[in-house]
């Protein structure tokens, strides 16, 4: 049976190598933490549906590969986001110097209303933590950007995060700052569970079929 959702909302994960973006992805995907986790090799790709507000949404969502020489090849994947994730490593100062680079480059080159969510990954590392939650969330607040420390390995957060970013989007939808059916707005009106016939004891009105679960696709 085909999905259905309301609507669908195209994601970029974006930040430097060995921030944890692909960790990110496969937690939220796949709820578990990836332990073989290698640098991304251009773009990696990843899609589920939640529910946001009481409507069905599928996320759509790309990670970019951190590397510079990958650069020129993941912006062509900017346009038309919706909503970006921007990651950095709370133990790493330099993941974090970079990060208005980083959304220099999104603010440009997405969605005129993309919305973006600053993370800082590796909550769990806090031990070893070089970027402080107050310094993090003051450039979040100077740049109008939200802002969450998430763990990919244990889970904290991470759908929070995708649910934060998606419950704003929706927001802006319902308010008519966001239109889906402007090109290049990285929102689609989603499918429509489809309206059959069955005929069961005599009952012969239409029955409208819905998926009792949807699966994860990766």
């Amino acid at each position: 049976m085909s999905e259905s959702y309301d609507y669908l909302f195209k994601f970029l994960v974006i930040g430097n190598a060995g921030a944890g973006k692909s960790c990110l992805l496969h937690q939220f995907i796949e709820n578990k933490f990836k332990e073989d986790s290698s640098h991304t090799i251009g773009v990696e790709f990843g899609s589920k549906i939640i529910n946001v507000g009481g409507k069905s949404v599928k996320l759509q969502i790309w990670d970019t590969a951190g590397q510079e020489r990958f650069r020129s090849v993941t912006k062509s994947y900017y346009r038309g986001a919706a909503g970006a994730l921007l990651v950095y490593d709370i133990t790493s100062r330099d993941s974090f110097n970079v990060v208005s680079t980083w959304l220099r480059d999104a603010r440009l080159l997405a969605s005129p209303g993309v919305v973006i969510l600053l993370i800082g990954n590796k909550k769990d590392l806090d031990v070893e933590r070089q970027v402080t939650f107050i310094e993090a969330s003051q450039f979040a607040q100077e740049n109008e950007l939200m802002f969450l420390e998430t763990s990919a390995k244990t889970g904290e957060s991470v759908e929070e995060s995708f649910l934060k970013c998606s419950k704003t989007i929706l927001a802006k939808i319902e308010s008519g700052e966001l239109d889906p059916d402007r090109t290049g707005s990285g929102i689609q009106y989603g499918s429509q569970p489809k309206t059959l016939n069955v005929n069961t004891s005599g009952d012969n009105r239409n029955k409208l079929f819905t998926p009792d679960c949807i699966c994860n696709t990766y």
